[in-house]
């Protein structure tokens, strides 16, 4: 299958070690190590930034825009979202941050978490009216719609269909600027602060709506360190007013506080994407019920936690509930004639990435192929081999994409035979007493060796279609 998704996760071959930590901690294990470096297989990343987090080699980064964007176009809107409060020590008004982004150099500022509360108030409504198809699945966090769409196809009619908040927050910003500024929409630049991959993934190629507004994502990394300044010149005494938002979108910063802004008790958060992977799996197995919704982040600790931040997921999220103790409770509500421009426009269909074969008999056989081979690796699962398991490198070699000499135990196991077998030719050329004798010993080394060469080494390891594995 072509892949058609843009990845923001990337990886730098230069600093890569060929360490085998990305392995074991990819959810989808996109990733292997061949030749001393990692490769990461395209089809099934998800983007969720869980190599970038574990990487000890920062070799796997995340693809996004610069602050300089902001010289592209007449007209400059920013997208903030709640994590990005979370990022500053001692902060008690939004207002300084909004404010500092202005002198930064944009001219207007719109709130993700004001658009939050609008889909806080829609799916109140929709999960009333839809509860046939609970639990409702979160769609606000794009790596789990990435991974239902490959990994969970049973899971798709469970998604709600409703774009997620940074959408919204750039369709209504994009209106307003037009309204205000009577500019073309080609001179209206949109940037969203990012605090993960997972974003910058959705912007390029979107999921459930054709195209997105929103035309720049930058890091929360990047413009932190440019903030600063710009807030400590901020005046409170001339600050502009422009907080749209109140308690329950600022929760959407951190886990559970989307599943907060239901008002219902008969909810289920998880954060982190492993957690998330139990979660769906329950879910497929129907060991769930009485639930009506379900919130899934995939980044620990909720977007706050996403790669691109820069304080520890769980200070930031005790900051924000700080922060918004004294709000009130929303600022922004659902505009009902506008509640269909709110729904995803196209659906969100299964990609079966994972698939062995072009049809059920061809992916059947190559599975009997994978377990015969299974059973003929040591079954240790330790990753020397590049890959996450044992049953995942005979999975790459059923594929093509491995063979069996890439496991270091049965490297061993051949080397010590081949060995054993050097050991009796030479005794026996050791007893031989003319040159007939030898030459036929020598001979005899030259096959034996090819032989065993090939058994374990050669290209006949590697996989072929209707290949037996018998030693």
């Amino acid at each position: 299958m072509i892949d058609k998704f843009f990845h923001s996760v990337s990886l730098d071959v230069d600093l890569c070690k060929g360490c085998i930590n990305c392995i074991k901690h990819c959810p989808t294990d996109a990733i292997r190590v061949r030749e001393g470096k990692a490769s990461i297989n395209s089809k099934f990343c998800i983007d969720c930034g869980e190599c970038i987090r574990i990487c000890p080699h920062h070799a796997k980064t995340a693809r996004y825009d610069r602050i300089d964007v902001i010289n592209k176009h007449k007209y400059n809107i920013v997208l903030t979202p709640p994590s990005l409060y979370g990022q500053f020590n001692n902060l008690d008004d939004v207002n300084i941050v909004l404010n500092a982004l202005l002198l930064l150099g944009f001219d207007e500022v719109f709130e993700v978490s004001a658009a939050a509360e609008i889909v806080s108030e829609i799916t109140r409504k929709y999960i009333a009216q839809h509860k046939e198809d609970c639990p409702l699945i979160s769609t606000a966090c794009p790596t789990i719609i990435r991974l239902i769409r490959t990994r969970f196809p049973n899971l798709l009619c469970h998604l709600l269909p409703i774009k997620p908040p940074v959408e919204i927050a750039a369709e209504m910003a994009l209106e307003r600027a037009i309204q205000k500024t009577g500019l073309p929409r080609e001179e209206i630049g949109i940037t969203f602060i990012t605090p993960c991959p997972s974003k910058v993934a959705y912007i390029k190629s979107p999921l459930g709506i054709k195209k997105s507004e929103i035309d720049y994502a930058v890091a929360i990394k990047d413009i932190y360190p440019l903030l600063l300044p710009f807030m400590k010149e901020v005046d409170s005494a001339s600050m502009n007013d422009l907080v749209e938002t109140g308690r329950i979108g600022i929760g959407w910063g951190e886990s559970g506080g989307e599943a907060l802004g239901i008002l219902r008790d008969d909810y289920l958060a998880a954060d982190g994407i492993h957690n998330c992977i139990r979660v769906l799996e329950d879910l497929e197995d129907e060991k769930i019920s009485d639930l009506s919704f379900i919130e899934l982040n995939s980044c620990d600790g909720g977007c706050v936690g996403g790669t691109l931040t820069v304080e520890n997921p769980y200070l930031a999220a005790a900051k924000l509930k700080k922060l918004r103790k004294y709000m009130p409770i929303a600022v922004t509500h659902l505009d009902e004639s506008l509640e269909g421009e709110l729904a995803w426009d196209e659906n969100v269909e299964y990609e079966p990435v994972f698939k062995l074969g072009e049809n059920m008999k061809e992916s059947m056989l190559k599975m009997a192929r994978i377990e015969k081979l299974e059973k003929k690796l040591p079954g240790l699962d330790c990753g020397s081999c590049g890959a996450p398991t044992c049953r995942l490198l005979a999975e790459d070699i059923v594929r093509g994409e491995a063979s069996k000499k890439d496991c270091i135990y049965y490297l061993k196991e051949g080397v010590q035979k081949y060995i054993e077998e050097i050991n009796i030719v030479s005794k026996g050329m050791l007893l031989g007493n003319n040159e007939k004798q030898v030459a036929a010993l020598q001979q005899y080394i030259v096959e034996a060796s090819q032989k065993i060469f090939n058994e374990h080494y050669g290209d006949q390891m590697e996989y072929s279609e209707g290949e037996d594995y018998d030693d």
